[in-house]
């Protein structure tokens, strides 16, 4: 299995807090069946995004882990202003192993009318989205309708493995599965912090998946998709998504000055 959304490199954000505790994380995943992993510290107004030093702690853990798993780096990306526009200037820079899938995580309690324009403008400057743990959102909690216009717009979609399990709630775990049913869900995930409340643990979220979707399905959204994003490669081809409806004539047309309209409420 592969984990694409995981807090392992240490002292950067609410995961990982020193290096000792990122190898007894890494440890865990090793014995959860996990094969490569994806670092992925917080890109946001709370926590600095520093590529440098990013890379300095997963060399740090590749020394202490040698070649029994192998990690890539990437960034948990949040959705505003100044982190959009740098986004755009330099295309490798929070993109997974700097190439072209760009995890990226919605505020909790406003999601900008405009997001698709973003989303278009991203893809077009070769970093397509994926949308990290849709169903812990309390906004698409409300409304995960809002889902089918990213969806067509050609993003993807994460959900969090212990989600399935029912560790985020009721809610979490439902809505997961009415994303499931719709086939709009591209991966799964750890978003692992520690290794009490937020373990590295994907193989429980794999087994309910088997039993409920079936192994090509587990396999796909564990193993197959992630790795073609640890890689950079083009995704296999994926099952139709059911409900999303006709694209209404393409994409939003890019225009001057979108990002004055971005964060209005509409």
């Amino acid at each position: 299995m592969i984990d694409i959304h995981h807090h392992l490199l240490f002292g950067l954000d609410d995961g990982s807090p020193d290096i000792e505790t990122s190898v007894a994380m890494a440890e865990a995943a090793i014995a959860d069946g996990i094969t490569h992993v994806v670092c992925t510290p917080h890109a946001s107004g709370r926590y600095e995004y520093k590529p440098e030093l990013n890379q300095e702690r997963l060399e740090a853990l590749r020394e202490r882990l040698g070649d029994r798993i192998t990690l890539g780096l990437g960034c948990d990306f949040h959705l505003s202003y100044d982190n959009i526009e740098d986004a755009l200037k330099n295309r490798s820079r929070y993109t997974i192993n700097q190439k072209k899938y760009l995890l990226v995580e919605f505020n909790d309690f406003m999601i900008p009318q405009n997001i698709t324009e973003v989303f278009y403008e991203l893809t077009i400057a070769g970093q397509r989205p994926i949308i990290t743990h849709p169903e812990r959102n309390a906004v698409i909690q409300r409304n995960p309708e809002r889902m089918k216009d990213w969806i067509r717009e050609g993003a993807l979609v994460q959900l969090t493995s212990s989600s399935l399990t029912g560790r985020f709630g009721k809610t979490a775990q439902s809505l997961s599965h009415q994303f499931l049913e719709k086939n709009w869900v591209h991966f799964l995930a750890t978003d692992a912090h520690n290794l009490t409340s937020r373990p590295p643990k994907l193989s429980e979220g794999y087994e309910v998946l088997e039993k409920r979707y079936g192994k090509e399905t587990a396999e796909r959204l564990c193993v197959a998709n992630p790795r073609a994003v640890f890689y950079g490669e083009d995704l296999p081809r994926q099952p139709r998504s059911l409900d999303i409806g006709e694209d209404d004539g393409g994409r939003p047309e890019a225009r001057k000055g979108f990002f004055g309209r971005l964060f209005s409420r509409g």
